[in-house]
């Protein structure tokens, strides 16, 4: 039986902490991919956490994040977990 690390529930309760918005989901291949957004300092704070911490069962080999974007509004009310 595989148990999961519950990366993505720790991911959405350090983005509500941190006031990130977006989503992340997990992949075919067991890595989660998804999309933040939020002030310069909360965004980086979780990009910081997303590579080093995550979830405490979980392993982090690696961390990608694709280019940034400012902008002045945002597109998400709040951070969610998609199926």
């Amino acid at each position: 039986m595989w148990l999961g690390v519950s990366f993505r529930l720790y991911t959405q309760k350090q983005a509500k902490q941190l006031g990130v918005r977006g989503w992340c989901m997990n992949t075919p291949k067991d890595t989660v991919v998804g999309q933040i957004e939020g002030s310069e300092e909360s965004f980086a704070e979780m990009k910081q956490w997303l590579a080093n911490t995550g979830s405490p069962t979980c392993r982090i080999d690696k961390a990608i994040f694709g280019l940034v974007e400012e902008s002045n509004s945002y597109t998400y009310e709040n951070f969610a977990i998609r199926e």
